[in-house]
């Protein structure tokens, strides 16, 4: 007798998603993917912008992405991913420093002798952990001050903290932070150099190769077809309601942000609801600017400055030649609460200009050619202590749902590698629930 294949609903075209319905549709399952936007790839998707392809934010590759580099070789695409020797520059009270190897921080001027010391041996610490679980417990504010003292902490953290997760600033778990430290640090090419990666073509090419594969294994992708309710009865999911149609699943696999798969889900347990609903996140305008010419050499800048409110310059060609332009993000982080969320995207490109000026005085504002920008909701989630059992389990009480989304990858990084380690473990986890 044969099995029918189970049909499963996965919600969200992200890197996530198009995992999950890659892994089951290769075990045979019937997949449909729901995604209320237009275009797949989440905050990888890209857009023209003036003529460039490029992704509205930014993503890098490390040494340690193995799923990621996997992915590449199974799809054909390894070939594409490409290292660059990057340099990073640190804006501290009014001067624009070298930053990223030892010989940077000895000249560096901001710390004393003795905090470039422990700031060092901190970084070096940080790169040996292999079990975070214990640096849930407190704050990543109390773990850099006891390592490198307050003052150093002042100088170094304090300004990144604040212009991203603002009144949160000082509720970020210290396992958060440090697995940050570790990836870049482990993506090093030796101690005076640091190499990042990227994929030529930027990530869609990845992205368009699942989803290409999904479609030849008989998979379907649903683009503007936003989930409105995932469906239950007695305690089990049944399906999705889109676009006011009821239709039928075995299972639903959400990885949308989990504020929406709360207001989305009638039938969740009354607890597991009270631990989506307590997840805490900071959105992002995230602005790009197309130049004539490079602002400096810089891939990752890093500000201090109390006249400026980013926390840092992404000059993304500098990582990547290959999209043939200057390009810079400025990302600027804050809950959805603050005053400046909503401004006009024209508020967030004038103020960028504004800190380059500062930044750069001889630098000509009539560089820039082009600029766009854009607003994401659930950005980055406030890991606060505690986040480990603070996290809702991603098999979900009400039966037959499944749930993720970057807060599951805690304490690890947002990146692709990330979210596509974490769809294989949802498909696995589907696969794994149901009757031998």
């Amino acid at each position: 007798m044969t099995t029918a294949p189970a049909r499963i609903a996965v919600i969200g075209a992200g890197p996530m998603g198009l995992a999950v319905a890659y892994e089951l549709a290769k075990k045979g399952d019937a997949v449909t993917v729901f995604e209320r936007d237009g275009r797949i790839g989440g905050m990888t998707a890209a857009v023209d912008f003036g003529g460039v392809q490029i992704e509205r934010y930014y993503h890098f590759v490390c040494g340690p992405d193995e799923t990621t580099f996997a992915y590449l070789k199974e799809f054909g695409l390894f070939d594409r991913l490409k290292w660059t020797d990057t340099h990073m520059g640190f804006y501290f009270d009014g001067k624009l420093y070298d930053w990223g190897h030892p010989f940077a921080l000895l000249r560096f001027p901001g710390l004393t002798m003795p905090e470039k010391v422990r700031y060092g041996l901190h970084v070096m610490r940080a790169k040996g952990i292999r079990d975070w679980k214990p640096y849930d417990t407190f704050s990543s504010t109390k773990w850099i001050k006891d390592a490198i003292g307050e003052r150093a902490y002042n100088v170094m953290w304090k300004s990144l903290f604040h212009y991203k997760f603002y009144e949160y600033q000082d509720s970020l778990s210290a396992a958060w932070l440090g697995t940050r430290i570790k990836r870049v640090a482990l993506s090093r090419k030796n101690l005076f150099q640091e190499r990042l990666g990227y994929i030529e073509g930027g990530s869609e090419v990845l992205i368009d190769a699942i989803a290409r594969r999904i479609r030849e294994l008989g998979g379907r992708i649903e683009l503007n077809a936003g989930v409105q309710e995932i469906v239950s009865a007695g305690g089990r999911v049944t399906g999705v309601r889109v676009d006011g149609t009821e239709q039928p699943f075995d299972q639903v696999i959400s990885t949308v942000p989990l504020p929406y798969l709360s207001r989305m889900t009638p039938g969740l347990p009354a607890e597991e609801r009270r631990k989506l609903e307590a997840i805490r996140n900071v959105g992002v305008v995230c602005v790009l600017l197309k130049l004539k010419r490079p602002f400096t050499r810089n891939f990752w800048m890093n500000i201090n400055d109390p006249r400026i409110e980013i926390p840092g310059l992404i000059e993304y060609s500098n990582l990547n030649p290959s999209v043939g332009a200057t390009i810079l993000y400025a990302p600027f982080y804050m809950p959805q609460t603050h005053a400046k969320y909503r401004r006009p995207f024209q508020e967030f490109v004038d103020e960028t200009i504004a800190a380059m000026r500062r930044i750069r005085p001889d630098w000509d504002p009539a560089d820039v050619v082009d600029s766009m920008a854009s607003r994401y909701e659930y950005s980055q989630t406030v890991c606060s202590p505690g986040f480990f059992d603070a996290l809702p389990p991603m098999r979900s009480g009400l039966e037959g749902l499944f749930l993720a989304d970057t807060s599951h990858y805690y304490p690890e990084d947002r990146s692709i590698q990330e979210s596509v380690k974490l769809g294989q473990h949802l498909a696995g986890l589907a696969q794994s629930a149901r009757p031998a």
